[in-house]
């Protein structure tokens, strides 16, 4: 029997749709709940029309449990994601142990070379870009610009610490549920204790001496914690040793909090007005420091990478550069305007005359540029990294400490019993590594 030219067209067609829905490929990409990566979800759809071929699946995390995920599938080789989302501490480490794709191979119009520097170079190991920056930042001051003016005083853009409190002091009205200053308090090493780690540079501590000795027997690092603890048990929320990035983000986001040091990615949702009740009154300042030639700020990025072994790399890799591209944030711009741009990654963007309107640019640019990893202390130290320490070992330490510290913040310990209680632990775990002989 012969079929009909139309039959047969007809034939042909349904082979041909059926053999696009077979060459499609599922991606499994692992992020964390921030809020600039929640936002990329709702722009799918400029990835579909250029990747039709391609279908993302999402895994959104809160931060601890992100890491612990990816951490857990790259090491053992799970397959569970195609695309992870890790940190400047991670991509340095896991490139050298060979865990992710080299990114050497992007498309020209991807510029690796208008990556700002800082950035970068955190993200390269033996000359391989091992891992993109979907946003980079720093940390510095937010705060409520009415709040200071009804205290009387005025922010400068390079405060000291002695500043901060008197400003907090200043600010506080808690019958009114209104505290000076919110900080980071939650247990993790990339919660409280990278703001923590950060601010002790600042207070002339160090996470070890050059002979791989734990400091915290050290009076830099009991006039940190006695500082913190000071300020949040008399100027910061109740229950702050369950407050991250984002119970902070939304406290500050009600008008609660008069200041509030994190990273400069905030700045976009603090100031805008869909999201915050304070929008239009809120200033910026460089982090804090002593006088002692260190500001506690951070350098910090997410980046995608792409875990080796992965058996959808083609696929992985057009995600990757999409998501970090320069077309990815005029996206932004044109959907959610310029302020709300994943920041900190692109020469270009601060080049840019309509990013340069953005209140906070230039003093997130100023931020990430003042943060140096390879002298994070003011003595000489033997690691890399200023609110972390670039060894494998980081993330257990830095875990264990955080928890040491949110429980004298809880009142369950005292400072003195905190630091007694890590500078024992964090002994132990570096004799058994190897590094104190």
């Amino acid at each position: 029997m012969k079929l009909s030219h139309r039959a047969m067209f007809g034939a042909t067609v349904a082979l041909a749709l059926s053999g696009a829905a077979m060459a499609e490929t599922t991606i499994t990409v692992a992020t964390v709940n921030n809020g600039d990566m929640i936002r990329m979800q709702g722009l799918m759809d400029a990835f579909y029309a250029k990747h039709p071929d391609i279908k993302v699946d999402w895994v959104t995390l809160e931060e601890n449990v992100l890491r612990q995920r990816v951490t857990t599938d790259v090491a053992t080789k799970g397959g569970q994601f195609d695309v992870m989302t890790i940190g400047t501490y991670e991509a340095p480490i896991w490139g050298k142990q060979g865990w992710l794709v080299p990114l050497n191979d992007l498309p020209a119009d991807y510029d690796v070379d208008d990556l700002l520097p800082a950035i970068r170079g955190g993200l390269t190991v033996d000359g391989n870009l091992i891992a993109a920056p979907f946003y980079g930042e720093s940390s510095m001051v937010m705060y409520r610009t009415d709040l200071m003016e009804k205290a009387g005083l005025t922010m400068p853009e390079a405060p000291t610490w002695t500043f901060i409190k008197e400003a907090a002091a200043a600010m506080t009205d808690k019958p009114n549920e209104v505290y000076g200053i919110c900080l980071r308090g939650k247990a993790g090493w990339g919660e409280n204790m990278a703001f923590l780690s950060a601010m002790s540079n600042s207070f002339g501590a160090k996470w070890f001496d050059m002979d791989w000795k734990p400091q915290f027997d050290q009076k830099p690092w009991a006039d940190t914690l006695t500082f913190y603890l000071d300020l949040m048990n008399n100027y910061g929320p109740p229950g702050a040793s369950n407050n991250g990035f984002n119970e902070n983000l939304s406290l500050f986001q009600q008008g609660k909090c008069g200041m509030w040091i994190d990273a400069t990615v905030a700045a976009s949702f603090v100031t805008n007005a869909a999201e915050s009740t304070v929008a239009d009154k809120v200033g910026f300042a460089l982090a804090p420091d002593n006088g002692l030639g260190k500001r506690g700020n951070w350098l910090w990025a997410w980046n995608l990478a792409i875990p080796a072994g992965t058996q959808k790399e083609e696929a992985a890799k057009a995600f990757v550069a999409w998501a970090t591209s320069k077309e990815y944030l005029a996206l932004v711009a044109e959907k959610e305007g310029w302020a709300n741009v994943p920041p900190g990654t692109r020469q270009s963007l601060y080049d840019n005359p309509e990013y340069q309107k953005v209140p906070f640019a230039k003093m997130t640019l100023e931020s990430i540029n003042a943060a140096d990893p390879t002298l994070p202390a003011v003595d000489p130290v033997p690691y890399v990294g200023v609110q972390f320490v670039a060894i494998p070992e980081f993330q257990g330490l830095g875990t264990a400490v955080g928890q040491m510290f949110s429980a004298a913040l809880a009142g369950s310990d005292t400072a003195e019993g905190a630091l007694a209680k890590a500078q024992a632990f964090t002994t132990t775990e570096m004799t058994r590594a190897g590094y104190i002989k």
